[in-house]
């Protein structure tokens, strides 16, 4: 079995924990110097001061890494709107906030921006969990912003929308396609479709 084809090992207990907040740490700060090549797996687990095989059992690739370092920056951002409420009159220019709140991060960090949504992006079926998992989260932020507690179908397509909207935009940007301003549009455009239809 290639390491690719492992399962990752769960943290279970608060050494495991903090074990696995230190590799995820020296991933952002290797691939905030230098990008997705910079991620070596050899060097993460000296910056981590953790053995190779320790690291390989809880992050099979770099692919693995890197997702996971994405998965915990929006579990952040998750949490500081939970603490500091978006501001907006409706769900969607609440939505909108959130997520250009969180590409405001991307944008101070573009070498780790680039490294983590490449992961995501191109990640094969060995990472599917970790992918999924993202965008569970995304999913779960803009509900969170926009006040949705009880979507029904009509609204979890909109939030899908809004999701591959803020995904595809975000790949224009790195790319260099997209300036920081046409992001802000179509993010502040899409999130609309939120909104409750006007009454007749």
């Amino acid at each position: 079995m290639t390491a690719d084809a492992r399962s990752p090992a769960l943290p279970l207990t608060a050494d495991q924990r903090a074990r696995r907040a230190r590799i995820l740490d020296a991933t952002a700060e290797l691939a905030g110097k230098g990008g997705f090549e910079a991620v070596q797996m050899r060097e993460v687990a000296e910056a981590a001061h953790v053995a190779l095989g320790t690291l390989y059992r809880y992050f099979p690739s770099k692919a693995h890494l890197l997702v996971a370092t994405l998965h915990d920056r929006l579990r952040l951002l998750r949490t500081t709107a939970a603490e500091h409420p978006p501001a907006g009159r409706t769900p969607g220019e609440r939505a909108a906030a959130t997520l250009l709140r969180a590409f405001g991060s991307l944008r101070r960090e573009p070498e780790l921006a680039d490294a983590m949504l490449r992961a995501w992006a191109f990640a094969d079926r060995s990472v599917r969990a970790e992918v999924d998992a993202v965008s569970r989260l995304v999913t779960e932020i803009v509900l969170d912003a926009a006040g949705l507690t009880d979507p029904d179908a009509g609204q979890l397509s909109a939030v899908r929308v809004v999701e591959h909207t803020w995904h595809c935009t975000l790949t224009s940007w790195l790319s260099g396609r997209a300036p920081a301003a046409q992001v802000r549009t179509d993010v502040e455009t899409v999130c609309r479709l939120l909104d409750p239809a006007p009454s007749r």
